[in-house]
């Protein structure tokens, strides 16, 4: 942002410089669908408009990728992953791109995701970050194929990168990256993130109506997190205008000084292999003693009321996915298809969809199978049915006052904080933000363990481990400020040092 504000380089020599850089590792990492052919021609558009004083934002002529399930009206896929949508054509950008190119961002291209967000294929059966179209996308911490989430990768090529949260699909890859990653409210976008367009085209190609999927930018550090968010997350004409908190000075480095941060430890989940626990305990206990002698109060066991309960309802309805999510899934996808203004493949619902999937080669079915969506087809009803709300309640109860806000009032907290491995279901449940940021990685000795059908690397040495902050709606200033504070504090970060890294830097294209 400075270097464009001081003129050392333009807007065109940010786009080429990191179209050289996803070149360098796209083939090793896989972690880009497909580029904007029009990013350089809007490249110039906007260095035209700062050449004449005109600066839609603090984000003016930055580039950025979006998920690959974000809706873009222009010369783009939104595929989700999945060759059914290659093709398909929306009627108008998304909300969420709206605004970003309204703030003058580039949308430079799509990054890759796991197919449909991880709502294809059993969970014996699913592979972290692939799919049929964008491939298997690797990490670029280690020299071997490791898991890499839904979109991990994107911060190793291009430091901005929006994708959508479905529970731990969003803070899962970022605590395994040494990214930061901001998780906002759900409910002050709902605008923005539902799948089904009700009266307006939603944010995303697979973002159902429930309270799991968030929009949420990744980026190196938190000093450009609060940028981001500012143009995208101003209360659209149609939602309703809640009174927001404002916290001063979130960037501040003693900004945790006299915080009470809370530990529901209750809510920890271990694997029970001290191969993998041992690492993120001991980094979590270092990071608690680095927040208190930041001048953190910590309150240990702050514990979530109704854990127990949501940890052992029916809350599921095929392995880890919520049901509220899948019923909206089954409700939203035909309004969605039915918005397309091209749809190749005349994919009209569910059904449709999965005997496509089924029979496409390129889906690589039954070596992929579509288990989650055998499983969503025998639901029955959908989001207008009646017990549905009830449910819905229920479970955002969970993540409510029997969760997250619950702990933090008992215990008059500003924060929550947990491992990130730990910590996205109960935010999840009711759309709260999470806030992530590097605070340690597994080490040297650390035994290589892989998981799942691929072989995907779990746990190695150099892996990183993520730290999260959780809070209330509408707190996420005050979550970037204590992440801020962390991790001006512990430079994490810089310790965790990427094996694959593209080269090429901006003094490569400046003049060329």
């Amino acid at each position: 942002m400075k270097g464009l504000k001081q003129k050392h380089f333009t807007s065109v020599d940010l786009v080429k410089a990191y179209l050289r850089r996803i070149q360098e590792v796209q083939s090793q990492l896989h972690v880009v669908t497909e580029i904007n052919p029009d990013a350089i021609s809007i490249a110039v558009t906007l260095d035209a408009e700062r050449a004449h004083g005109k600066l839609r934002s603090a984000l003016h002529g930055l580039p950025m990728l979006v998920k690959d399930n974000i809706a873009t009206n222009d010369k783009m896929n939104n595929s989700a992953g999945s060759f059914a949508l290659l093709g398909a054509k929306v009627p108008r950008d998304s909300t969420v791109v709206a605004k970003l190119k309204a703030a003058g961002v580039i949308i430079l291209g799509k990054s890759s995701m796991s197919e449909w967000a991880n709502f294809r294929s059993g969970f014996d059966n699913s592979c972290n970050g692939w799919s049929a179209h964008g491939g298997q996308v690797l990490v670029h911490m280690l020299r071997t194929k490791t898991r890499a989430g839904a979109r991990a990768e994107a911060p190793s090529v291009h430091p901005l990168d929006w994708p959508l949260r479905r529970s731990g699909l969003k803070q899962a890859p970022a605590s395994s990256s040494p990214a930061a990653s901001t998780t906002p409210l759900e409910s002050s976008r709902r605008w923005a993130s539902r799948l089904a367009l009700l009266s307006s085209l939603s944010a995303s190609v697979r973002t159902p109506l429930g309270p799991s999927p968030a929009l949420s930018p990744t980026q190196p550090t938190f000093s450009t997190s609060s940028q981001v968010r500012i143009p995208v997350t101003r209360t659209p004409t149609r939602s309703p205008s809640p009174n927001r908190p404002t916290t001063p000075n979130p960037s501040k480095k003693n900004f945790l000084k006299g915080k009470r941060i809370g530990i529901p430890r209750n809510a920890f989940l271990p694997t029970g292999d001290s191969n993998i626990d041992a690492p993120i305990l001991a980094a979590f206990e270092a990071a608690i003693k680095e927040l208190k002698a930041a001048g953190a109060i910590i309150i240990d066991n702050a514990n979530f009321s109704q854990w127990e309960e949501y940890y052992n309802s029916s809350v599921t309805f095929y392995g880890a996915v919520n049901l509220v999510v899948a019923i909206d899934f089954i409700t939203n996808l035909p309004q969605y298809f039915a918005k397309l203004t091209t749809n190749p493949n005349n994919i009209t619902s569910l059904r449709a969809l999965r005997d496509f999937t089924q029979h496409d080669p390129r889906e690589n079915y039954p070596t992929r199978d579509t288990a989650v969506f055998d499983a969503a087809l025998t639901v029955t009803g959908d989001n207008t049915a009646p017990g549905f709300q009830a449910f819905a309640d229920q479970t955002h109860a969970w993540g409510t006052y029997g969760g997250v806000t619950g702990a933090l009032d008992t215990y008059r907290l500003d924060a929550l904080v947990m491992p990130s491995m730990y910590a996205p279901g109960v935010p999840a449940l009711a759309g709260l933000p999470i806030v992530t940021v590097p605070m340690g990685k597994y080490p040297a000795g650390a035994q290589v363990q892989r998981l799942g059908p691929c072989g995907l690397v779990a746990v190695a040495p150099n892996v990183p481990i993520g730290l999260s902050f959780l809070g209330a709606a509408w707190s996420e200033e005050a979550l970037i400020g204590c992440a801020f504070a962390y991790e001006q504090r512990t430079l994490v970060r810089d310790k965790v040092r990427p094996i694959v890294m593209p080269t090429s830097q901006l003094e490569d294209v400046v003049g060329h």
